[in-house]
């Protein structure tokens, strides 16, 4: 484990003051910049891709889901911020840099994208444009590289800034703000976007090289792009604001003789040994995996399916992100306080998953009746659902936690997650891919992904009945244990 010289720091203070609650929500800002640049890959580009240019589903989520993909660099971008402070900080500098990065690279990711579109106009599928597309998966693992060299610091910072006993509240804030951006970034990008010149049949136009006609890529250029420089100007704003003078003023790094194992230190191999050292780590482990890929199969179809069975223009499929992020934040906020008290952990996270299986089956039902009200219900009810299984499998993942190394445990799930969510894109892709090479319905071939989440949400209440928290405490310790000491050896 990295570890820092106090002599670097900025921070080497008899004392350092206590963060407020206000200081709290500012850096949640960051995270709210956050849920902005998903919203914009996660709810713009793939429905651009799939909708308006016709890019194969499995190929848009494979490229998408790159930035997932390369999250075990985050190993190393936590320890290098550990040990050798920049400009003076061992966060700040980092988190900036990297947000300059993701936010101008968020902008050639369009520019590449709008390349794909056009070699697949003029040539189709040609060695060209999988070229293109190859390019496209570079540039988003690139883009994966920049969010963990500022992301990764900035989780480390927020470490460095709390004690165990308000440690909680910042990360409840935090998270939350994630969701508020998503959200309020829906609200924007929509405004910006909503153009009647990109919608419906006015964006068509004749290609002498296609029979049809096709979309005309220099109109979406030219309302999409300077979505992509503003929006991404607002997010690098937002990161300086989040957390400028933030680490000077209180950050505990340079006082602190040992530093708290955090995600970011975790290998990808050392997080699947700890996940499955006993027979209750390994369920468990197994009930994470199905119910992260089963939440997450639609990340990348849910706004063409919005766009292709509803018609709905770009703007109005980017608020489909609006209710299902409130959903979210009310299922979270009220699960704590009214679902686990009553419920226990088990069966509020079993209640959740089975509320998710419904709502998936009402986003398959409003696609067949094709009314967007029952489409927006059903997405809300799927925040819901998502809020209530977040919080519920959460304190369950605590409960299944060794003290004697919890960091090592939360790191494992941590990582072993963010792999599982570029999985989960891939297989919505794929799945949606043979849906429409066995179905000439549209929304039999979208039914299909959702379906199938549906499903893996069965699998994993099922999976979840035989997580035992006693056995787990009475000999996963042991397990767990014995695996870092082979480590060492």
């Amino acid at each position: 484990m990295a570890s820092g010289d106090a002599l670097d720091s900025p921070t080497n203070s008899v004392a350092q003051p206590r963060i407020n609650l206000l200081t709290m929500f500012r850096l949640g800002l960051f995270q709210m910049g956050l849920g902005i640049m998903s919203l914009l890959t996660l709810g713009v580009l793939n429905r651009v891709m799939i909708d308006e240019l016709k890019v194969l589903p499995l190929i848009t989520a494979v490229a998408i889901a790159m930035h997932q993909f390369v999250s075990p660099t985050r190993i190393w971008f936590g320890q290098m911020s550990d040990a050798k402070p920049f400009l003076g900080y061992h966060r700040t500098s980092y988190v900036w840099i990297g947000a300059v990065l993701f936010t101008v690279i968020s902008f050639v990711a369009l520019q590449v994208v709008w390349q794909l579109g056009s070699s697949l106009q003029t040539t189709g599928w040609s060695p060209q444009t999988y070229g293109w597309a190859g390019v496209l998966a570079l540039v988003f693992a690139v883009y994966g590289l920049a969010l963990g060299l500022s992301a990764t610091p900035f989780t480390a910072l927020l470490v460095d800034v709390t004690d165990e006993d308000n440690r909680s509240k910042l990360i409840g804030i935090v998270w939350s703000m994630l969701m508020i951006g998503i959200v309020i970034g829906a609200i924007v990008s929509s405004r910006l976007l909503e153009r009647p010149e990109i919608c419906g049949a006015n964006i068509l136009a004749y290609n002498p090289a296609q029979v049809n006609k096709v979309v005309d890529i220099a109109k979406l250029q030219t309302t999409i792009n300077p979505v992509f420089i503003i929006m991404p100007a607002i997010v690098l704003g937002l990161s300086v604001l989040a957390t400028f003078g933030v680490e000077k003023k209180y950050s505990r790094y340079g006082s602190r003789s040992t530093v708290v194992e955090r995600e970011d230190q975790i290998t990808l191999g050392r997080a699947l040994r700890v996940l499955t050292a006993n027979r209750q780590t390994g369920v468990f482990f197994g009930f994470l995996l199905v119910l992260t890929i089963s939440i997450f199969m639609q990340d990348a179809i849910l706004e063409p399916y919005g766009g292709e069975v509803f018609g709905l223009c770009i703007s109005q499929t980017t608020r489909l992100n609006i209710p299902f992020g409130i959903g979210t934040l009310i299922g979270i906020s009220s699960t704590g306080f009214l679902l686990l008290p009553r419920l226990g952990k088990k069966q509020t996270t079993k209640m959740g998953c089975i509320a998710a299986s419904v709502s998936f089956g009402l986003i398959i039902m409003s696609g067949f009746s094709g009314n967007p009200s029952l489409l927006m219900g059903s997405l809300l009810c799927f925040g819901l659902s998502s809020g209530v299984i977040t919080a519920g499998a959460t304190s369950l993942m605590l409960d299944l936690t060794a003290a004697e190394t919890a960091g090592t445990f939360i790191g494992a799930w941590g990582l072993s997650q963010a792999m599982a969510r570029g999985l989960a894109t891939i297989l919505g892709g794929a799945v949606l891919n043979v849906g429409k090479i066995i179905f000439t319905s549209p929304v039999i071939a979208y039914g299909l992904v959702f379906a199938v989440q549906a499903i893996g949400m069965l699998v994993a209440v099922w999976l979840l009945q035989r997580v035992n928290v006693k056995e787990f405490q009475s000999n996963a310790k042991t397990a767990i244990a014995s695996i870092l000491e082979r480590e060492l050896d």
